[in-house]
């Protein structure tokens, strides 16, 4: 019997674990100039913590088996984790609160897909009790210069805005909405168009909405003929201010795509709303999503108080998956600085402590010792085969021979 990985999981081998070590402390790096501080949460949550935000349903979670009563389940994402942390354990902590992590989520594959991988590895960040425009552009500016950091080809940011989409779709009777919405959230164009509308002009302004695509100035030329309720007009006027600060922000320009399409099945934020893309092997994939959430940390809160958030997670594999055909991934793992190798038997404690002082000196060497008792042959051989730099020969009595 070939024992593997359980269905949905696999093992990261020590380049891999490398090259995705890069992509994490770069990502870190750019966080922490940012003035955001690591949190860890924990691994397993209740499962009515994950589902209070209104994101997650119950198939996604990965349920464990709980001796001492209530439903615990494995955290398919890291924002309602984060949120009960910040309301219940960081209450005297001044605002806002600039939160980043890294870790891995698991979530159970839909229905029909088994197999497909379970186990995903993030790493995003959280700004709490902060909004308006300002919090916004930070994000967003925050995600373009992440894009800019890992060098990913051909990256762009898709904004959209959850409270304008709302206004938009707000015509429709709520049966025909939740249709409309479902479509725009699946890009199901074919089912968009043959609804049950009650007369045309809806029907064209469906197939409008699920067009308003392009750059930013086209959609919002498109956006100031329709018909918006107060809402709308707010939110439509904080979406060009906010497109106009960040544009002027950006050392150079936004890779931004404007998209009122951009939606969820869920009611989960309330604000903008975007998605990072990338290219692999010419295809567009999502490297990961965000948006704001302003209901959430209310959820969480013991007294219920309402505050704003949002933030944003990326998705290690798609980052590694996009960066794979460039060069800019290390393309092997850290090479072995020194091998040390005792003549003897009796040389072998000098050996090891020859290993140790190499070590002390500098901590940043590789230091091994040959456990194999091979000969020079074969030492220089295994050597080479490698990449180790340098040979240290350990004779008791003797100055080391370095080659």
């Amino acid at each position: 019997m070939i024992h593997q990985p359980p269905a949905g999981a696999r093992d990261l081998l020590p380049l891999e674990v490398v090259q995705k070590a890069w992509i994490n402390d770069t990502l870190q790096q750019v966080f922490g100039q940012w003035g955001y501080q690591r949190i860890v949460t924990s691994t397993i949550e209740r499962l009515d913590t994950l589902k209070a935000g209104g994101a997650i349903e119950d198939e996604t979670v990965i349920q464990l088996h709980n001796n001492s009563g209530g439903q615990l389940g494995l955290r398919p994402e890291l924002t309602a984790s984060v949120a009960r942390a910040a309301v219940t354990r960081m209450t005297d902590t001044s605002y806002p609160q600039r939160l980043c992590y890294r870790a891995n989520v698991f979530r159970n594959p839909p229905s029909g897909h088994h197999g497909r991988q379970s186990e995903f590895y993030q790493a995003g960040v959280e700004l709490l009790f902060s909004g308006g425009t300002l919090a916004d552009a930070e994000i967003l500016l925050l995600v373009a210069n992440c894009l800019e950091k890992l060098q990913i080809p051909n990256g762009y940011i898709i904004l959209g805005d959850a409270g304008l989409t709302r206004s938009l779709l707000s015509p429709f009777s709520q049966e025909l909405r939740h249709e409309v919405r479902h479509c725009l959230a699946t890009l199901d164009f074919v089912k968009l168009e043959n609804l049950s509308y009650p007369n045309e002009e809806l029907k064209n302004r469906a197939i409008l909405l699920f067009n308003l695509r392009g750059k930013p100035e086209d959609v919002l030329s498109k956006v100031v003929d329709l018909t918006l309720d107060e809402t709308g007009k707010h939110c439509l006027n904080n979406l060009k201010s906010l497109i106009e600060l960040v544009n002027y922000s950006a050392e150079q320009t936004l890779p931004l795509t404007l998209d009122l399409s951009l939606i969820q099945t869920f009611d989960y934020y309330t604000g903008i709303i975007f998605k990072v893309i990338g290219q692999t092997n010419h295809q567009l994939q999502t490297l990961g999503q965000g948006g704001r959430y302003d209901q959430l940390l209310g959820v969480y809160h013991p007294q219920r108080k309402s505050a704003p958030g949002i933030g944003f997670s990326l998705n290690v594999g798609a980052l590694h998956r996009c960066l794979l055909s460039t060069n800019i991934l290390p393309q092997k793992p850290p090479l072995i600085d020194y091998l040390v190798v005792a003549k003897s038997p009796q040389d072998q404690i000098e050996a090891f402590k020859y290993a140790q002082k190499l070590r002390n000196d500098n901590n940043l060497v590789r230091v091994t010792i040959d456990l194999e008792n091979r000969n020079e042959e074969e030492i220089k051989k295994y050597a080479q085969e490698n990449g180790i730099k340098t040979i240290v020969w350990i004779e008791k009595g003797k100055e080391p021979i370095i080659n």
